[in-house]
């Protein structure tokens, strides 16, 4: 005999209007679990979309700008190393002698002695973009005027 017997035979001797009444009772539990368990969590996932949306459209652009730069650069025609090391050497000198260049091969050792922020940055932003120079390393330290001290490891892209 299986576990449901003792059941089926309480449905039988319900009568109509109590099985009709079970059944309804049954239906509404249903009902409700399908809101709690499927609608409910969809439909507030749907009032958030446009908030998240709107949220992550500044995001949206600054990838899309920096995919522009990207490819930018991937256009840009390569630079032959001792050519790159020319220009490398060109746009130090300005900044010299707060801003000194090492070259062992296809990296190039940065030595800085008291430069500050903006022209590092500067600096930096131009050899990346213009000739293609990747930092590899860097050990930077703010002295007590407030400007930067330390070295950096540039690595020369490859052709």
């Amino acid at each position: 005999m299986s576990g449901s017997a003792p059941l089926r035979a309480l449905w039988q001797q319900a009568s109509q209007r109590e099985q009709l009444g079970l059944s309804a009772a049954a239906a509404l539990l249903l009902l409700a679990l399908l809101w709690w368990i499927a609608l409910a969590p969809a439909l507030a996932t749907l009032r958030q979309a446009e908030k998240q949306r709107q949220l992550l459209e500044p995001q949206l652009q600054q990838m899309l700008a920096m995919q522009a730069q990207a490819k930018a650069l991937q256009a840009q025609p390569r630079l032959a190393a001792d050519e790159a090391r020319r220009l490398l050497d060109a746009s130090a000198k300005p900044l010299a002698p707060a801003l000194q260049l090492s070259v062992s091969g296809d990296r190039v050792t940065v030595t800085l002695k008291g430069l500050t922020a903006d022209a590092l940055a500067q600096w930096l932003a131009q050899v990346r973009q213009n000739l293609r120079v990747l930092p590899a390393e860097a050990r930077l330290r703010r002295n007590a005027a407030g400007l930067w001290d330390g070295s950096l490891v540039l690595q020369l892209a490859a052709p």
